[in-house]
């Protein structure tokens, strides 16, 4: 998915682009992860990028919790469109 598009995505919801916003900021995390982690399976000794992953990883999670407590459907339609993991359902 590229950036463009999902800004699209959002602002059509939101009526502007806000790149401060929830959403906006767990979907540059998850690109960012999704780097980091192509480049570790090259490179498997390069402990300071694991280090940055694992923060980063943290930092999205914090925002996931936020969004999920803040607002559920917001969370799985995000979870959902980036394709993070899996949806319980009941």
């Amino acid at each position: 998915m590229v950036k463009n598009a999902f800004i699209s995505i959002i602002s059509q919801n939101e009526k502007e682009e806000n790149r401060g916003s929830v959403e906006f900021q767990v979907f540059s995390f998850t690109n960012k992860i999704r780097r980091l982690t192509s480049h570790l399976e090259v490179h498997k000794k390069d402990y300071l990028s694991q280090r940055g992953l694992r923060k980063i990883l943290g930092k999205r999670q914090r925002l996931l919790v936020y969004l999920s407590k803040k607002n559920g459907i917001r969370y799985k339609e995000l979870i959902g469109q980036l394709n993070i993991r899996k949806i319980k359902t009941r």
